[in-house]
């Protein structure tokens, strides 16, 4: 499955242009290096996304094509979430 695909059916970004638009910018990298939106992932590929000021870091678990809003969470495992520590 499209990289943009992937992270529109597991919700990590919730539109498929803006994801294509990220992926296109250079803020994200599958397996350490730079990715298009259209490289091909497998489940066990690690994905960094830049967002802001953060990263957010998932392995991807499963790439089926069709998922529910339910299971979407469990398509990858959230290894660094990208928020920056707010001051209080």
């Amino acid at each position: 499955m499209r990289l943009d695909k992937y992270l529109k059916v597991a919700r990590v970004i919730k539109r498929r242009t803006i994801a294509h638009d990220v992926c296109a910018a250079g803020r994200v990298e599958v397996n350490g290096r730079v990715a298009k939106p259209g490289l091909e992932v497998k489940p066990g590929d690690l994905v960094a996304i830049r967002f802001g000021t953060g990263t957010t870091r998932i392995r991807i678990l499963s790439v089926p094509d069709v998922v529910r809003k339910e299971q979407a969470a469990g398509l990858y495992d959230l290894l660094e979430d990208g928020e920056p520590d707010l001051p209080v």
